[in-house]
């Protein structure tokens, strides 16, 4: 196919390597901060053909925040991206100019009418709609690594505190106001034990692995740990949720006691404490059991902790719904409780979380911010195929949220949010902060509480979400879900 290009369209270098090209693939996009929607989406493209050639809006277009030439520089550094171009006027008429063999947009643009589709047809391109796969970012993170030497193990992003106007100062004065915050945390109690163990050997009656254990470690886990950061962050926290009659519910309210957490911990003769046990060898886990049942509570237990809930909510800045979806928050629960604090006047925020279990976080309706994990947030949209932007924005819609948090894990945290004048909703990222991490539980937790509690302070979005991944990273240096303190915090925050 033949290549009729502009004037001064591409350098003639590219011009060149494009007329070689078998198969010309051409996206373009505003790219105001690449994510990992981005990486998947331009990896996808790339596979379709032999050059990829990506247009970066002009600085007038809707939706542009960042200046064209940033956008562009932060578009040519992906390895799969092979030339990025400034487009000088509407896209369409750079297709009709350049006449690429194939057009990708984003899996969610295929309901919709789009203009390059008769361009196309009229000479014979492909108009291609995918959102590329997760693997994709993960590849383009492992590349990143390789190329990159990285001498910190915490990282400060400070062109994300420059987009959005603040600096460590401001945070540090954010993480002081906490200790004038009454927080409330419901949701699901465990207890994680971890049992080291020391290896005999294989036994010669059948291939079994044979163990002795030689020491434990409990640590409260669930909603409690929740409730427990908030508490070490200087706020003060309550926490309800739900028990066995067991030795294990003695542990976890003197556990909680001792973090500075007041417990409320209601009594369920119909389950244990859920106790989840983890024997280890040699640095591995070798076996995991779950004692717990999965059943809601009872009516009776449900109007319990409302009654006992009922002077707390009186003198409470921030509500905390916890879900790990083991029966503790029923959807009757969780509606009296929005009732009333919609009633008060008091923000809340949720997390519900489906590893071994499944959830749905949609069913928190106008939460002050909602933090899935993709996986989550797909389950809730019932959407395996949209771009992240696309997949917040909708989640946001759905659950009425302001805010929205995607977590990525090792790719970091997708930030979908007003504009501090709430005109207009932006998408951000933010990387994973710690470049090695030793211990991952406990961050999520970490990024919700920190985030929220900034927010509720008076903080942005940006400044919560920044703030909250400062405190993930400093959760994951070291071994074992426990609480941090603001001292620790505020010793990463200072120059």
């Amino acid at each position: 196919m033949g290549l009729n290009l502009l004037p001064n369209g591409l350098p003639a270098e590219i011009a060149a390597r494009v007329a070689r090209a078998k198969r010309v693939v051409f996206v373009s996009g505003n790219f105001n901060v690449i994510h990992p929607g981005h990486l998947r989406l331009l990896t996808f493209a790339r596979e379709c053909g032999d050059f990829l050639l990506v247009g970066v809006t002009a600085d007038d277009q809707l939706g542009v925040f960042v200046p064209q030439s940033l956008r562009l520089e932060g578009v040519q550094a992906i390895s799969s991206v092979d030339h990025a171009i400034p487009l000088p006027g509407p896209v369409e008429d750079f297709i009709s100019t350049l006449k690429p063999n194939i057009v990708v947009k984003g899996k969610e643009h295929e309901s919709h009418f789009n203009l390059e589709l008769p361009i196309l047809e009229g000479y014979g391109g492909k108009l291609i709609f995918g959102s590329g796969e997760v693997r994709f970012s993960s590849l383009e993170l492992l590349q990143r690594e390789l190329r990159q030497t990285n001498l910190s193990r915490i990282l400060n992003p400070s062109d994300f505190q420059r987009r959005h106007g603040f600096d460590n100062r401001r945070l540090a004065e954010l993480l002081d106001s906490f200790s004038s915050l009454r927080v409330l945390v419901v949701g699901d109690l465990i207890v994680d034990e971890y049992i080291t163990c020391d290896p005999l050997g294989m036994s010669r009656e059948d291939p079994t692995i044979v163990v002795t254990p030689i020491k434990s470690d409990k640590f409260v886990g669930g909603a409690g740990i929740v409730a427990a950061h908030a508490a070490g962050l200087g706020a003060k926290a309550t926490y309800f949720g739900v028990t066995g009659n067991d030795q294990t519910a003695d542990f976890a309210r003197e556990t909680l006691l001792g973090y500075g957490v007041m417990p409320y911990l209601l009594e369920d003769e119909s389950r244990p404490t859920t106790l989840k046990q983890r024997y280890r060898a040699s640095g591995k886990t070798l076996l995991r059991v779950s004692q717990l049942r999965q059943h809601e509570i009872s009516r009776e237990l449900i109007d319990q902790m409302l009654e006992s809930m009922g002077s707390v909510l009186s003198e409470t800045d921030l509500v905390v719904f916890s879900d790990f979806n083991y029966g503790c928050l029923p959807q009757a629960l969780v509606d009296e409780i929005v009732t009333r604090c919609v009633q008060r006047g008091i923000p809340m925020v949720a997390d519900s979380q489906s590893s071994s279990q499944l959830g749905d976080v949609s069913r928190f309706s106008g939460m002050l911010l909602i933090t899935p994990t993709e996986h989550e947030a797909r389950l809730a949209m019932r959407d395996h195929v949209s771009g992240l932007a696309v997949l917040a924005n909708a989640l946001q819609n759905k659950t009425r949220a302001k805010h929205v948090f995607i977590t990525l894990g090792a790719e970091g945290v997708l930030v979908h949010g007003a504009d501090d004048y709430g005109h207009r909703v932006v998408t951000d990222q933010l990387p994973a902060f710690n470049s090695a991490p030793i211990d991952v539980s406990g961050a999520g937790d970490c990024l919700l509480i920190c985030a929220a509690l900034s927010m509720v302070s008076g903080g942005s979005v940006w400044e919560g979400a920044y703030l909250g991944s400062v405190v993930a990273a400093c959760q994951v240096s070291r071994l074992g879900n426990t609480p941090l303190t603001a001292a620790e915090v505020r010793h990463e925050l200072a120059p």
